[in-house]
């Protein structure tokens, strides 16, 4: 079975989004994370994980608060930040670029409480007018879902636990730390489902 037959023609790509609240139509994007995943005889695992860091955009509004979870310092020069159109621009080429390698027709967010990414990342599409957004409007893979049938928790760092995967919580509500603990969780539910006609081999939680 190919990538493209066990997801009926999407691209799992799994996003994690750091912001400035809880409010897509006000609070800006701070960082953005992507990974992507490689699937190898009926066994999928992460690939390797992109990263931004995101300037919020013009009239945005800040909770203080977000920026105490997250310990995002917009300060810091060497947050080496962009605007959110171009970090879109290039999320969306590498989205593109492993769709057509994996001949997948569209994309399909992976996110741990999925609506609050994809209902952000729609917002950004909208404020800066791109218009070819590779991800499926409103359709979502979200682990925090699957997580709670697969071993009973919906918190990503409880749920890992559970899963055998290791979970540092001085690193959570990092973009690039949360994207790929959610993609490790992701491929410990897909690859002990029993989908595929034959038994797939287990990767040992101790591996990843």
């Amino acid at each position: 079975m190919k990538l493209n037959e066990r997801f009926r023609g999407y691209l799992p790509v799994v996003v994690d989004l750091e912001t400035g609240g809880f409010d897509a139509s006000v609070n800006p994007l701070l960082e953005l994370a992507c990974g992507f995943l490689s699937w190898q005889n009926d066994i999928i695992t992460l690939d390797h994980v992109t990263a931004w860091a995101i300037d919020p955009h013009p009239g945005s509004v800040i909770n203080p608060a977000s920026l105490q979870v997250t310990g995002i310092n917009l300060d810091d020069p060497l947050r080496s930040a962009q605007d959110e159109r171009t970090v879109l621009e290039q999320f969306f080429k590498r989205v593109r670029q492993a769709m057509k390698e994996a001949d997948c027709h569209r994309a399909i967010m992976v996110a741990h409480n999925a609506s609050f990414d994809l209902g952000f990342l729609n917002a950004a599409c909208v404020r800066t007018g791109i218009k070819r957004n590779p991800f499926h409007p409103f359709s979502s893979l979200d682990t925090a879902s699957l997580a709670a049938v697969a071993v009973g928790h919906t918190v990503l760092q409880e749920s890992c636990r559970r899963a055998g995967l290791n979970f540092d919580p001085t690193q959570a509500h990092s973009a690039a730390y949360d994207v790929e603990r959610t993609a490790h969780l992701f491929c410990y539910i897909v690859n002990r489902s029993n989908f595929t006609s034959h038994q797939t081999e287990v990767i040992p939680p101790e591996q990843i």
